[in-house]
C-alpha cells in the first residue's frame, strides 16, 4: 500500500527526519512556512530546499554540516512536495493543510496517509491536528522519546508514536447528532450515525451503539411507534443514564396491557408530540395533533365512561336537541368533534363536562385556527402568533381537564417531554 507523510517543518529537522525513517513513506507533503513578512528571515521551507549542508547537527553548531531534509532522508524531487503556510495564523494554517489533505485523497485515493505534527509552530502543529480530525482514516502521530529537560526530547531516544485521537474524532463526528436531539431530530440522529463508521475502540463502540439506538428508540416514540421505542429501551435499561432511565416507565404506560391506561397515556403523550412541532417551528402539524388531541379526548372520555362509541352512537344515546348524521354506508349514526363534546357535557359529570360547559367558545375559536390550516380545510400557514394563544389555553384549561379525568386509571401528571439533550 502506497505510504502519505505529512509532517508540519519547524526549527529542527530531527525529528521530521526519524519520522521518515520509520515510515518510509512514498510520498511526502512538507507543511513549512515561507519568508518571514517582517523580518525577511528564512522560514523552515529552507531545511526542504536549501542547498549544500545548510543544516546544523546540534543547535549550538557554529557551522551547518547537513543537507537539507530530502537529502538526509533519501528522498528524490518526485516524491516529496512542499506546501508554505503562515507561522502563526491558525485559520489560514487549517486551510493550507485541509488543502494539502484534500489533495494527496485525489491524487493517492488508496493510500495510508499519516500526519505527523510534531514540528513547527504551536499554531503549525495546531492547525495540521484540526484538519486532521475532519478525516476518520488519518492516521496521526508525533515523534517523542526520553527527556532530560521540557525543552525536547534527548537525541537518539526520538521515536515515532500513534496519536490516540479515536475520541476527540468521534466526538466530533457525533457533534452534529447531539445537536439534532436539541430539536428532537431524532431521526435525523440515527439517519447520520447510521453513516459513521463505529469505533474500533470497544468503549467508544459502546457508545456509538447505544447513541445510534437510543436516537432510534425516540424517533420511533416520536413517530407514535412507542412499542418499538420501549423495546429498544429495554434493552439498554441497565446502562441508560439516569436522564433517560425515567422514560422506561413512561413507555412502559404506552404499552399497557389496560387499554383505558393506554389511551390516557397516549393521549399525553399526543400532547407532548405537539408541542415537539410546535418547537421546530411546525405550527400546522403542532395544531392538526391538537385537534386530534382534543377529539380523542371526547372519544377515550365517552368509552371509558359512557360505553358510547362515536363511529356508532346508538340512536338511544343521543339526547334531545343534538342532531347527529348518518354514515352514508353504514347508516350508524356519528359524531364528530363538537358533537362528542356535546355527548360529553350530557352524558358525563366530571371534569370534562365542566371543561365544555365552561370552554366551548373558547374551542370552537381555537378550532378555527386548525380549520384555516393548509393541512385542513384553508391556505394560510399557521404561524407562532396564531399558536401561542392555543398553547396557553391548552396548558391553563385543557390538560388541567385531562390530567383530572386520566387520573381514574392512575396517570396523574404530565409525562416528561421527551429529551433535548444526550450525555454518552
Amino acid at each position: 500500500m502506497t505510504t502519505i507523510l505529512i509532517c508540519t517543518v519547524g526549527g529542527s529537522h530531527q525529528p521530521i527526519v526519524t519520522a521518515i525513517n520509520e515510515q518510509q513513506p512514498d510520498h511526502v507533503i512538507f507543511i513549512c512556512t515561507g519568508q518571514d513578512p517582517a523580518t525577511g528571515r528564512q522560514g523552515s521551507s529552507s531545511q526542504i530546499t536549501g542547498t549544500g549542508n545548510c543544516l546544523k547537527a546540534q543547535p549550538n553548531d557554529e557551522a551547518p554540516s547537513l543537507p537539507n531534509i530530502p537529502a538526509q532522508a533519501n528522498l528524490s524531487e518526485a516524491q516529496f512536495t512542499l506546501i508554505t503556510t503562515l507561522s502563526d495564523n491558525l485559520d489560514q494554517i487549517y486551510l493550507d493543510c485541509s488543502q494539502a489533505i484534500d489533495n494527496a485523497l485525489i491524487q493517492f485515493p488508496e493510500a495510508k496517509i499519516i500526519a505527523d505534527y510534531t514540528g513547527g509552530t504551536k499554531s503549525m502543529s495546531a492547525g495540521l491536528v484540526m484538519a486532521v480530525m475532519e478525516y476518520q482514516a488519518i492516521a496521526l502521530q508525533l515523534i517523542t522519546g526520553s527527556r532530560s529537560d521540557l525543552i525536547k526530547v534527548n537525541d537518539g531516544s526520538q521515536y515515532a508514536a500513534v496519536a490516540n485521537s479515536e475520541r476527540i474524532r468521534f466526538e466530533r463526528l457525533i457533534a452534529p447528532y447531539r445537536q439534532a436531539w436539541t430539536r428532537y431530530a431524532y431521526s435525523e440522529a440515527e439517519a447520520g450515525l447510521k453513516k459513521v463508521v463505529a469505533p474500533s475502540h470497544t468503549e467508544l463502540r459502546g457508545h456509538y451503539s447505544k447513541f445510534r439506538d437510543l436516537s432510534l428508540a425516540f424517533a420511533e416514540w416520536d413517530n407514535f411507534n412507542h412499542h418499538t421505542a420501549l423495546t429498544l429501551l429495554q434493552r439498554y435499561a441497565p446502562s441508560l443514564p439516569d436522564d433517560i432511565k425515567a422514560y422506561l416507565s413512561i413507555a412502559l404506560r404506552l404499552n399497557d396491557q389496560n387499554n383505558d391506561k393506554r389511551e390516557a397515556a397516549q393521549l399525553l403523550d399526543l400532547y407532548r408530540n405537539a408541542q415537539r412541532r410546535a418547537a421546530q417551528g411546525r405550527y400546522d402539524d403542532a395544531i392538526s395533533r391538537v385537534y386530534r388531541l382534543i377529539e380523542w379526548t371526547a372519544q377515550w372520555i365517552l368509552k371509558t365512561q359512557c360505553h358510547i362509541y362515536t363511529a356508532d352512537v346508538k340512536e338511544t344515546d343521543i339526547p334531545e336537541g343534538l342532531t347527529l348524521t348518518k354514515h352514508h354506508e353504514s347508516g350508524h349514526y356519528q359524531a364528530g368533534l363538537f358533537a362528542a363534546w356535546q355527548l360529553v357535557r350530557h352524558k358525563t359529570k366530571g371534569a370534562a363536562a365542566q371543561f365544555i360547559e365552561a370552554q366551548e367558545n373558547n374551542l370552537r375559536n381555537h378550532i378555527k385556527v386548525r380549520n384555516l390550516s393548509i393541512l385542513a380545510h384553508g391556505f394560510e400557514p399557521v404561524k407562532a402568533s396564531d399558536w401561542q394563544p392555543i398553547q396557553n389555553w391548552l396548558e391553563e384549561q385543557f390538560v388541567p381537564m385531562l390530567l383530572a379525568e386520566t387520573a381514574s386509571v392512575r396517570i396523574k401528571e404530565l409525562p416528561k417531554q421527551l429529551p433535548a439533550a444526550y450525555t454518552l
